[in-house]
């Protein structure tokens, strides 16, 4: 009885169990899961970017709103002021050179002293994956002040 036992256990230690197949399970998996990775994350920087290139556009644009000033005179001392028509079309001015996928959403002056614009455009991911979601609305505000030294 011994000696069966024995036996029967020395021919499953050289044999060992059956593994055949699951390591390729497992790369295929890595494989996956990397590939979601690379996506996702190429996704997220080219959605970094697109808002940065906002940004720059509505800075831009404020800036160019800023010089849509008249000059007045108020006390004998020259005065910049901005109305929101003088604004608006320089901004709008800039925007439209800025290309199709940014368009200006507004822009005014509160004070008639500062250009405030915002402009706003649409993310599309470059790469197709159902983690990322298909369109993202983008605005940015940027405020820009005038001075007449």
């Amino acid at each position: 009885m011994k000696r069966a036992l024995r036996s029967q256990n020395r021919s499953t230690a050289t044999k060992g169990p059956d593994d055949e197949g699951s390591v390729l399970l497992l790369t295929l998996g890595y494989a996956v899961l990397a590939i979601a990775l690379i996506v996702v994350g190429a996704n997220a920087a080219s959605l970094y970017l697109a808002q940065k290139r906002v940004d720059s556009v509505a800075d831009a644009a404020a800036l160019a709103g800023a010089d849509g000033f008249a000059l007045v005179l108020q006390s004998g001392e020259p005065r910049a002021i901005l109305t929101n028509e003088g604004v608006r079309s320089q901004a709008s001015a800039l925007v439209d050179i800025a290309g199709s996928e940014v368009s200006l959403a507004s822009a005014t002056t509160p004070d008639g002293v500062s250009a405030r614009v915002t402009v706003a455009a649409t993310w599309h991911p470059i790469l197709f994956s159902v983690f990322v979601p298909s369109g993202v609305a983008l605005n940015a505000t940027a405020t820009s002040r005038t001075a007449v030294d």
